[in-house]
């Protein structure tokens, strides 16, 4: 699994600050949190999801390819970091 951490550098009050994803080999979000400006918490997984928060349906790009883009700061994470944000997230 990877687990990825990105910061989105908006101005949009609807959407999301920060983005956590465990990702499978195939770069799938297997779980997901987003975290809002407002400290609002979404998630999305294998067992459900809430916040409005839903997997991605497709792939999500190589880290360098989202690194390119000005709007996007990503960062690779443990487990235990995702696994954190997530029980965060999910209690």
């Amino acid at each position: 699994m990877i687990y990825l951490k990105v910061k989105w550098k908006h101005s949009f009050s609807d959407e999301p600050v920060l983005l956590y994803s465990e990702l499978d080999r195939e770069r799938w979000e297997v779980r997901k949190v987003e975290i809002f400006r407002s400290g609002r918490m979404g998630y999305a997984g294998p067992g459900g999801a809430d916040g409005g928060t839903d997997l991605g349906v497709e792939p999500l790009p190589s880290f360098e390819e989202i690194a390119g883009d000005p709007d996007f700061e990503p960062e690779i994470i443990s487990k235990a970091e995702f696994d954190k944000v997530w029980a965060k997230a999910t209690g």
